[in-house]
């Protein structure tokens, strides 16, 4: 073979392996990138499961099956009732206007919107319908005597729902109630069903009950 035939093809041959090194690289760099591309969605969905994680806890909202019928907008709303003192948010429900009308007869406006840090069961109107006409007009009348049922009502210091589990706490009226239960299932003195627990006003936590409460001394 002519020398200079065998020394041009030995240099085609070397020129070729130079190139397949580098197309390869080419080729992995590509892959490469889009390897890297493709994390972008996984990162996404990291900040997304994270931003899932930081949620509220439902632990600290209201509970109950009367928290259904609480207006969902507007001042007798849960949010809007966080806004006033207990004894204007209670006026802005329209379930508690037997027991406002109580506390206005009562003169107690004032004390339970002035009030810091106590907590309030409330009796419905059906609580309060449960109470013969005559015996509740009679109450009703008789300032000295609603205000020692009203203040029984109130404790002194707010009460979050564990608190409630198997409790004795001393009332403005000086003397004590129970309360028992757990999870969303509590029961006041042994008979006053909580139907909507844990409602937040400015000054308050409120506990909706099925009954009214009836100091024994």
């Amino acid at each position: 073979m002519n020398p200079r035939i065998r020394t041009r093809r030995t240099a085609l041959v070397l020129a070729a392996a130079a190139v397949l090194p580098l197309a390869l690289s080419a080729c992995s760099d590509d892959n490469g990138g889009s390897a890297k591309a493709g994390s972008a969605p996984k990162s996404t969905a990291t900040a997304a499961d994270n931003g899932m994680g930081s949620s509220a806890s439902p632990m600290d909202e209201p509970f109950g099956p009367a928290c259904s019928s609480v207006p969902k907008s507007g001042a007798g709303s849960f949010d809007g009732m966080a806004k006033d003192p207990v004894a204007t948010a209670a006026s802005n429900n329209p379930a508690l206007s037997t027991l406002v009308t109580a506390v206005k007869k009562a003169g107690l406006v004032d004390t339970l919107n002035n009030a810091q840090n106590i907590t309030v069961f409330a009796p419905t109107n059906d609580a309060f319908a449960k109470i013969p006409k005559a015996t509740l007009d009679k109450v009703l009348a008789d300032k000295a005597q609603l205000t020692k049922i009203l203040t029984y009502h109130v404790v002194g210091q707010k009460l979050a729902p564990k608190d409630l589990d198997n409790g004795s706490f001393t009332t403005l009226e000086k003397s004590k109630l129970t309360t028992s239960g757990s999870g969303e299932s509590y029961t006041v003195d042994k008979s006053a069903k909580v139907v909507c627990g844990n409602v937040k006003t400015a000054n308050a936590n409120v506990y909706i009950i099925d009954s009214v409460l009836m100091p024994t001394s």
